[in-house]
């Protein structure tokens, strides 16, 4: 099972009944606006205990076509990475955590 943007709201919410759905949504999508937009202007987003989001920088290269094996050009790009936090990582190797599955298990 997948957590989506509307769930986490749905969940946010239920667990705060003094808020609005709206207002809810707004915080929700204020906070990946930042996020993005941070990681846009090449910004580290560091959020303690959850994780640190960076972007990675490949340049251009010259790749091979797998199918045809003929050499193409791979233009420059910029990747999105996530480095989980300590206590992320804590919390999903403990024993007496709530099951974690994996898609396909």
């Amino acid at each position: 099972m997948s957590l989506i943007k509307s769930k986490l709201i749905q969940n946010i919410t239920e667990s705060n009944p003094h808020l609005f759905i709206r207002d809810v949504e707004r915080i929700v999508n204020t906070i990946f606006n930042e996020i993005t937009q941070s990681l846009a202007e090449g910004k580290r987003v560091e959020l303690r205990g959850f994780g640190a989001f960076s972007v990675q920088h490949r340049k251009e290269r010259t790749g091979r076509n797998p199918r045809t094996g003929e050499a193409v050009q791979v233009e420059e790009k910029f990747i999105p990475r996530f480095k989980t936090g300590k206590e992320l990582r804590l919390k999903l190797n403990s024993k007496n955590s709530t099951s974690v599955q994996v898609d396909g298990d």
